[in-house]
């Protein structure tokens, strides 16, 4: 992992979204087609599952990516039933206690 703040702005980093994705999203491969979505639009963040069954997902990227994921969020892998999403644009730079390495992970 670098020592860089996870949502510090790269040059072509441009925004950071943290959403909460809600219904049956944990056991279905969400976190997973999440990765790979992100990893093809060239994001880096994150995905985990929350104890209260919702999924985070942290998102770094153009604005155009970011934007694409926060859509695909909605509509999840094949057996992924999502009721709500709820996304909040973060700050390019933010204190968090993680760092994001250069690529998209599953936590």
């Amino acid at each position: 992992m670098s020592n860089d703040k996870p949502c510090e702005n790269r040059g072509t980093a441009v925004k950071c979204l943290r959403c909460l994705v809600s219904g049956s999203v944990q056991g279905v491969c969400y976190r997973v087609s999440t990765q790979q979505q992100a990893q093809a639009l060239k994001l880096r963040g994150y995905a985990k599952n929350l104890t209260d069954g919702r999924v985070e997902v942290l998102m770094l990227g153009t604005e155009f990516a970011v934007k694409e994921l926060a859509a695909w969020l909605w509509q999840g892998p094949e057996y992924a039933k999502v009721t709500d999403v709820l996304c909040e644009e973060i700050s390019p730079v933010v204190d968090f206690v993680v760092d994001l390495p250069r690529s998209f992970y599953v936590a």
